[in-house]
C-alpha cells in the first residue's frame, strides 16, 4: 500500500457504522474515518405478533432495533447481534455470522416451535422454509427494508483523489451497490467479510482484497487494522 495512510471509508448504515469506528479507535486505529451510508434502514411498521410463538430468529442487528424486547429465546446470526437482542431482554444465542449457522444452530438446539424470523426485506437461506420442512415451523415478519442511497459528495471527492481508500464491505448488496456508483479513481483496499461479499464485487477493479477471519465485525476491523499496518 502506498506510505499515504488511506481514508477508511464506512458505508454502512450510520449506527452501524458509528458502532464500527468505536471498535477500530478502541484497537488504537488512527486512521481517518468518513462516514457515507449507501442504505437507509426504513421501518416497515409490521404487526409483530408473538402469540404462541416458543422463539424468534434475528439475522441483523436492525432487525433486533426494529422491534420491542422480549423474554423469548432468540437464535441470532452472530454475536453483535446476540449482544443488541440481549439488551433488550431476549435469551440470545449467537451463530458464525451468516444464513447456513444460523440454520444449523437452530436445527442443533431442535426447539419445538413455532418461531419467528424477524428479518429485512432482503434476506439469505429462505430460513422460515427451510426449518419448516424439518419439522420446526417457523413464520417470517419483514420489520425493515433497506433503501439505496449514494455516495456523499465527502466520498466521492476522496474516491476521485490518488490517495488509497479503505472500504470495509458487510453484504454482497454493501458490495454491489459501492461497485455500482463507481468507477472510482483512488486505490482501493476492500475488506470484506464473506466470499458472497467478493463475489457481489464481481470484476470491479480493486487493489486488494481482504477477506475477514470471521464473519463478525471484531474480525473485519482486525483486518482494516492489518492493512494499516501492511501499508
Amino acid at each position: 500500500m502506498a506510505d499515504v495512510t488511506p481514508l477508511i471509508l464506512l458505508t454502512r448504515p450510520l449506527a452501524d457504522a458509528e458502532g464500527f469506528a468505536a471498535l477500530l479507535a478502541d484497537m488504537g486505529v488512527t486512521a481517518e474515518v468518513a462516514f457515507s451510508p449507501i442504505v437507509e434502514i426504513v421501518p416497515t411498521e409490521a404487526d409483530v405478533d408473538l402469540t404462541n410463538i416458543s422463539g424468534v430468529l434475528f439475522s441483523s442487528r436492525n432487525a433486533v432495533a426494529a422491534v420491542a424486547g422480549h423474554d423469548l429465546p432468540a437464535w441470532c446470526v452472530g454475536e453483535a447481534t446476540a449482544e443488541a437482542a440481549r439488551a433488550k431482554g431476549w435469551r440470545a444465542v449467537a451463530a458464525d455470522g451468516d444464513a447456513e449457522s444460523l440454520y444449523a444452530r437452530v436445527l442443533a438446539d431442535a426447539p419445538k416451535g413455532p418461531l419467528l424470523h424477524i428479518r429485512g426485506e432482503v434476506a439469505r437461506g429462505d430460513l422460515a422454509g427451510r426449518l419448516t420442512k424439518v419439522g420446526i415451523q417457523t413464520r417470517e415478519v419483514v420489520v425493515y427494508r433497506q433503501a439505496a442511497h449514494p455516495l456523499s459528495e465527502r466520498a466521492k471527492t476522496a474516491l476521485m483523489r490518488e490517495n488509497p481508500v479503505i472500504v470495509p464491505l458487510f453484504s454482497p448488496r454493501a458490495a454491489a451497490q459501492f461497485a455500482e456508483q463507481g468507477p472510482y479513481y483512488a486505490p482501493l483496499h476492500v475488506v470484506v467479510m464473506s466470499e458472497a461479499v467478493q463475489a457481489a464485487l464481481g470484476a470491479f477493479p480493486v487493489e486488494t482484497v481482504v477477506l475477514a477471519e470471521k464473519k463478525e465485525a471484531k474480525a473485519m476491523a482486525n483486518a482494516v487494522a492489518r492493512l494499516l499496518d501492511a501499508g
